[in-house]
């Protein structure tokens, strides 16, 4: 049956956070495989193959990888000559509603002022709607992150002292997982931004967190940072679930903005094992092509 692009664009947003939520992505599946291929430590191999195995049984049920379905929000990067950037705000939450009742999703949202929950993941400026404006494009594309409390809670974000350089940012991300410990279920993925202020450092690291694992950023220089942070905090040894292990993150990804003369701003933002994301483009014609998870391109009505 043929639906208007109201309703069409409501299913397909209702399928992206069904697919965040029970279809691990792939590039993430593959990381906790290759953990698992060269841990050593039987302990720690069982809790990674516990989550492999959570992994496949959610795929096969069609059931949520966590009982913690996190928040919901959405990072929708929309081209300047896309014509149904006025529906998306209403869309994107009557799908979390919807996928709330239909998947079913945790009821996270807690009312800071009231205690009341209102069970469908809204409330005040949720679900979360981060937007970028690109010129030149007719096309949107939609990416919903799930993130649940254990990771998020060891977030941090601090203003250094512009003569601390680079040095100071790694030793700070070093600090920040190892004093994490094993509350974000790692392995994990550690997500890095620098800038003038908090404000960005914490922006830029919490976008970093749609980056495949494996990606590197595009600047050399950054790309030996990333790398070098990710020896270093694999070096901890705190391994799956802090159980002691080789692999404590599955990446690290960095990005930054200028600085002011007097700030050194960094942010740190963690994910857990169980990173759940999905991204779908949404053409000027009413097409409609999930990205990260194709296998649901031929579901779209």
């Amino acid at each position: 049956m043929s639906l208007d692009i109201e309703g069409k664009l409501l299913e397909a947003t209702v399928k992206l956070i069904e697919a965040a939520t029970v279809w691990l992505p792939e590039d993430v599946e593959k990381a906790l495989r290759r953990a698992y291929d060269i841990e050593d430590n039987p302990t720690t191999r069982s809790f990674l193959k516990a989550m492999i195995d959570n992994v496949e049984i959610a795929r096969s049920k069609r059931l949520p990888i966590c009982q913690d379905t996190g928040i919901v929000m959405f990072y929708v990067r929309v081209g300047d000559r896309f014509p149904y950037t006025g529906l998306l705000p209403s869309i994107l939450k009557k799908a979390t509603v919807e996928a709330t009742r239909r998947v079913p999703l945790r009821p996270n949202t807690i009312d800071v002022i009231t205690g009341r929950n209102p069970g469908d993941n809204t409330g005040r400026y949720m679900p979360w709607i981060d937007w970028e404006l690109v010129e030149g494009i007719d096309y949107a594309e939609v990416t919903v992150l799930l993130k649940g409390g254990g990771s998020e809670i060891v977030a941090r974000a601090r203003n250094l002292v512009p003569a601390e350089g680079l040095k100071g940012v790694m030793k700070y991300v070093i600090e920040a997982v190892y004093e994490a410990g094993p509350q974000p279920c790692p392995p994990i993925i550690v997500s890095v931004g620098i800038g003038a202020n908090v404000s960005i450092a914490m922006k830029l690291a919490a976008k970093g967190l749609l980056r495949p694992v494996g990606v590197r950023h595009e600047d050399p220089e950054v790309a030996k940072l990333e790398e070098t942070l990710l020896q270093a905090i694999n070096g901890i040894g705190y391994g799956a679930h802090g159980m002691g292990g080789k692999v404590t993150a599955l990446d690290v990804h960095v990005d930054y903005a200028p600085r002011h003369p007097a700030t050194l701003s960094v942010a740190v933002v963690m994910n857990c094992w169980a990173a759940r994301r999905a991204t779908m483009r949404v053409y000027a014609d009413g097409r409609i092509e999930y990205i990260t998870h194709p296998h649901l391109n031929k579901e779209v009505v």
